[in-house]
């Protein structure tokens, strides 16, 4: 495919992004033994996305793998400029000019798109959050992040940065699906014109099978002719999201680009919400939360 298929949208200071990424976490993940050994299967991978048209990568020191993130860029033959490249900081928070270096060195590049804080658990206190987002806004303003945002952060969190945040974050890479709304976080962001990014938007018809939702996901999956995953994805993009996801399988990433080819009515979105809402599930930071938090 010569050039990519999905659309963009835009970020609060004018950066265009594609809607839907290609995330190098949760699968590829590594957990455990020496990071600096390459998987050449998740290269390969990445690869065959970018091949597919998700221009839109997104990784994390965290996950292991931005050395092969870095190799497949590389490898691709697509140029940088065409490419959208995330990554965020985690274990390394407490020296984030240090930790954003490393990246660039494992990414072979001199800038990523956009640079996340990948957890607000991190901060003791309220000047911890305050000053980590202060050395981000520095990356802004060097251009070797050309956007920073966050991950995982909560309506309180936003708050506090914002009391002295000369740059307001551009996007928040959350956990969201029917299952996990978040009551008002969302529509906090949408006033204070934060983009939000889901991950985990499958986990319906992956982790959570068995609950209120699966007829209807059966039911619209038959009417459009996709699989219930690209009615999640449909679902979580007429939400206004950007939506990363991943894969080994080329046949399912090829088969979630179906997702720009129908579109769920209005009230088909809306039925989608009211049913998930009748269940919670959270995949990801359990141990941070009451069983039955869903902020």
């Amino acid at each position: 495919m010569a050039s990519s298929p999905i659309p963009s949208t835009q970020l609060r200071d004018g950066t265009s992004i594609p809607v839907l990424g290609y995330g190098t976490g949760t699968a590829w993940y590594k957990r455990s033994g020496d990071t600096s050994i390459l998987n050449r299967d998740l290269v390969e991978s990445i690869k065959t996305a970018i091949k597919l048209g998700y221009h839109h990568l997104d990784g994390a020191e965290v996950y292991g793998t931005e050395l092969e993130l870095g190799v497949a860029i590389k490898e691709s033959g697509v140029p940088r400029e065409k490419l959208f490249v995330t990554t965020k900081v985690n274990q390394n928070i407490a020296d984030i000019p240090k930790a954003f270096e490393a990246s660039l060195e494992k990414l072979q590049l001199s800038y990523v798109d956009l640079y996340l804080i990948h957890q607000p658990f991190f901060a003791k206190s309220p000047t911890e959050l305050q000053d980590a987002w202060a050395a981000m806004e520095k990356l802004k303003e060097s251009g070797k992040a050309r956007a920073i945002g966050v991950s995982n952060f909560l309506e309180s969190h936003l708050e506090t940065i914002s009391q002295s945040a000369k740059i307001p974050p551009a996007i928040n890479q959350i956990e969201y699906h029917p299952y996990l709304q978040h009551g008002s976080l969302v529509p906090y962001h949408q006033k204070q014109g934060i983009k939000v990014a889901s991950y985990g938007p499958l986990t319906p018809a992956t982790r959570a099978k068995g609950g209120p939702l699966d007829p209807l996901l059966l039911k619209l999956a038959d009417k459009y002719g996709v699989t219930e995953g690209e009615i999640l994805l449909g679902w979580s993009l007429d939400r206004g999201t950007v939506s990363i996801t991943t894969s080994g399988k080329e046949s399912r990433l090829s088969a979630y680009l179906d997702v720009f080819k129908f579109q769920l009515t209005p009230e088909e979105v809306d039925e989608v919400s009211k049913l998930g809402d009748q269940k919670h599930y959270r995949a990801f930071w359990k141990e941070k939360f009451a069983v039955d938090d869903r902020s």
